[in-house]
C-alpha cells in the first residue's frame, strides 16, 4: 500500500490540494458568501423567527458556492477514477440535483418557513460537498464489480 502511495505522489498532492479546497471554502464561508442562515442555524434557531434576507442575493450566493464545489469534487472525482463517463454522468447529476435542491430550498423557504428543519438540510445538502462522499464509494463498488 505504502509503494502505491510513493508511486503516486502527485496524484496524492493534488487529491490532499482539492480537498483542502472544500476545507477553505467551508473554514471562510462567512467572508466569502452571503448566507443569513450561517448564524442563525448556529443558534437557537428553533425558538427564533426565519431571519430576514435577500432572495435574489441568497439564491446567487448558494449557487456559486454549490458550483465551487461541484467542480472540486468533479476534479477529485476525474482525479480518482480518470473516466470521463462517470465525469459526465456526475456533471448531469449535480446539474439536476443541485436544480431540484435550490428550487426546493427557496420554495420551502417562501411557503413554508416554519418547516425549520427542511431549510436546515436542504441548505446543508447545497453548501457541503456532500454528493462528493456518496459518488466516491458508489463508483468504486461499480469499478470493482465491472
Amino acid at each position: 500500500m505504502l509503494k502505491k502511495l510513493f508511486k503516486n505522489k502527485t496524484k496524492v498532492v493534488v487529491g490532499l490540494i482539492l480537498v483542502g479546497l472544500l476545507v477553505v471554502i467551508r473554514a471562510f464561508e462567512n467572508n466569502l458568501f452571503y448566507d443569513p442562515f450561517l448564524n442563525y442555524f448556529k443558534a437557537d434557531y428553533t425558538n427564533n423567527p426565519i431571519p430576514i434576507y435577500n432572495p435574489i442575493k441568497l439564491f446567487f450566493s448558494l449557487g456559486f458556492r454549490f458550483y465551487l464545489n461541484s467542480m472540486i469534487s468533479l476534479a477529485l472525482l476525474y482525479l480518482l477514477f480518470k473516466d470521463s463517463k462517470i465525469i459526465k454522468f456526475s456533471t448531469l447529476l449535480y446539474i439536476v440535483l443541485g436544480s431540484i435542491l435550490m428550487i426546493s430550498f427557496l420554495f420551502t423557504l417562501k411557503f413554508f418557513p416554519a418547516e425549520k428543519m427542511t431549510i436546515f438540510y436542504l441548505r446543508r445538502f447545497i453548501i457541503q460537498p456532500i454528493f462528493l462522499i456518496l459518488f466516491i464509494p458508489a463508483f468504486y463498488y461499480q469499478k470493482k464489480i465491472k
